[in-house]
């Protein structure tokens, strides 16, 4: 159909005064063009929409039923013509989050809800993702947001700081070494490591290893969990020890004692990661809250 909205406003103003040279008014138009608009508009649709006389104006069983779509249509295209605002500024919108297991043991979920407060009506869509393949969903825009292991160094790619933990060591409460404040790295030597898979840890693996090799040793791996759940679980079950962050304190689980790591200066730093120049305006938004609100407090 070749009508466009000006005639279905026309038509709308039409049937609500019922009066061509008031709705012509309100048109902000002549009573001559609106007249025109109107014809045009019964041309396209194919049946009288109104029936007129010398003395007045009504709608036909046609037109009666042609209005009631037509403001609904109108007031689906004034909603989306608000909802493409909104968006433009930030106010609406999706965010793609990717976090792995320290950002969400962490200051993950403080943060977020935070954000949700101040921008209600931005949905959050969390995904589990390891660190490295946090920085391939990155390169690929299948995320906006990564929370990862460490920053990314990449061009085109911003990354914050959002948090910080310390190395801990994961104990049987049965393990001998359960009862010291700290714990060495060459203390465990000897001992059965539960260390993240590679393929979800490899990021954390890569700087554990360094920190083994420079305690002068090679850690024995029994047990590869994918999860953070199954580290825990299975050093409470005695399989052997892990070393973890310190955001291990935040889990409580039972039959594990959790002991710093003596001797290690280093922090697992936890970044927030998006790609530079912003092109989303919810992710303008999160980013501004993020370094501007949550930063200073």
């Amino acid at each position: 159909m070749r009508f466009d909205l000006k005639h279905v406003r026309c038509f709308v103003l039409l049937a609500e005064d019922l009066h061509f040279s008031r709705a012509a008014q309100r048109a902000h138009m002549t009573q001559p063009a609106m007249s025109r608009l109107i014809r045009e508009l019964e041309q396209e649709v194919g049946v009288p929409l109104l029936s007129r006389t010398t003395r007045s104006v009504e709608l036909t069983e046609a037109g009666k039923a042609f209005l009631a779509d037509s403001r609904a249509a109108l007031e689906r295209l004034e909603h989306a013509a608000t909802t493409a605002r909104r968006t433009a500024r930030g106010e609406v919108g999706v965010l793609r989050i990717g976090y792995m297991d320290f950002a969400i043991n962490g200051r993950l979920p403080e943060f977020l809800s935070a954000f949700s407060r101040h921008r209600p009506e931005i949905r959050l869509e969390l995904t589990f993702i390891a660190t490295l393949k946090q920085q391939e969903a990155l390169l690929a825009d299948r995320i906006d947001i990564g929370f990862m292991l460490g920053p990314f160094e990449q061009p085109a790619m911003a990354s914050y700081t959002f948090d910080d933990n310390r190395y801990v060591v994961l104990l049987p409460v049965t393990h001998p070494l359960s009862s010291a404040q700290s714990v060495q790295l060459s203390d465990l030597a000897e001992e059965p490591f539960v260390l993240g898979s590679g393929e979800n840890w490899g990021a954390f693996r890569n700087a554990f290893f360094s920190l083994c090799h420079r305690a002068g040793f090679t850690p024995r791996i029994v047990q590869e969990p994918s999860s953070s759940d199954g580290i825990f679980g299975l050093v409470a079950a005695g399989a052997g020890v892990s070393v973890y962050a310190s955001c291990a304190r935040n889990l409580h689980r039972s039959g594990i004692a959790i002991r710093d790591l003596a001797g290690a200066s280093e922090k697992l730093m936890t970044c927030a990661v998006w790609a530079t120049p912003v092109r989303s305006p919810s992710v303008a938004v999160f980013t501004s809250f993020l370094l501007r609100v949550w930063g200073s407090s």
